[in-house]
């Protein structure tokens, strides 16, 4: 009897009004992820006139099946369904895996498609966008899975792991409304910074609730937005050395 009596305390305690934050966020996230993608993949797509190579298309659908993932687990977690959670643990590992890999392939086609029209060069600067991306999903995922036992790290190294994706799609919004038209080819490199400071201002959110909620902001938080920004901002400066080019160069000459 007193277990079942706890039992109902942990469920009530985790179906609070405040536990519906980490829901909000990941529609937040969601919304953004769809919303980004609208104009140049997901209404053509609708429209069938959007082509790509089934490995863009793979990659597209892998991270946006992640969006609704997260959004499943966070409610499941809100709700007071723990057991149910952590059971479905292992298909985010999965996909977050599945992400990493086609997240690759997806950039080395970049790369080949940029060479295909005379932007090798560009091509492979601005392969350091993506791959660094992925890297930092990779290390924060692990990060959270390692603390899985500590929900407080957990549930928040997942948003940032969540966060930390979204500039591609918030940066779609940039291209297709701000940007003038330009050679094909990819964009240069510091045009992504921006939109990786907007992504972050949804940890922002999250720091005022730790502050407001917590009385102090919690330090997944600061060193995981510092370590977010400090990776957009120094992709700019690396992309342009040998080092980079000779790497990413090694890439694409394997691949092609």
């Amino acid at each position: 009897m007193t277990t079942l009596i706890d039992d109902r305390r942990v469920r009530a305690r985790d179906a609070s009004p405040a536990r519906y934050f980490y829901l909000h966020m990941a529609l937040a996230c969601a919304a953004t992820a769809f919303l980004g993608f609208a104009p140049t993949y997901w209404v053509p797509l609708a429209h069938r006139t959007f082509s790509a190579s089934p490995v863009i298309h793979f990659h597209g659908l892998l991270f946006f099946t992640w969006t609704l993932y997260f959004v499943l687990q966070t409610w499941l977690a809100a709700s007071g369904r723990v057991v149910n959670h952590r059971s479905l643990g292992i298909a985010g590992v999965s996909i977050a895996t599945a992400m990493v890999i086609f997240g690759f392939f997806a950039s080395v086609t970049s790369m080949k498609n940029a060479a295909a029209v005379g932007q090798a060069d560009a091509g492979i600067a601005f392969s350091i966008v993506p791959l660094s991306g992925i890297a930092l999903f990779a290390v924060v995922f692990v990060l959270g899975i390692m603390n899985t036992r500590r929900p407080e790290i957990h549930k928040r190294l997942m948003l940032l792991a969540a966060v930390s994706i979204l500039d591609a799609a918030i940066a779609r919004w940039f291209l297709t409304f701000l940007a003038p038209p330009g050679p094909p080819g990819p964009p240069p490199v510091p045009v992504t910074i921006a939109p990786a400071v907007v992504a972050a201002l949804l940890l922002g959110v999250a720091m005022v609730r730790d502050w407001r909620t917590e009385g102090r902001v919690h330090p997944v938080y600061i060193y995981g937005t510092l370590a977010l920004l400090a990776v957009k901002v120094l992709n700019w400066p690396v992309s342009e050395t040998a080092a980079w080019h000779a790497f990413a160069g090694g890439i694409l000459a394997l691949a092609q």
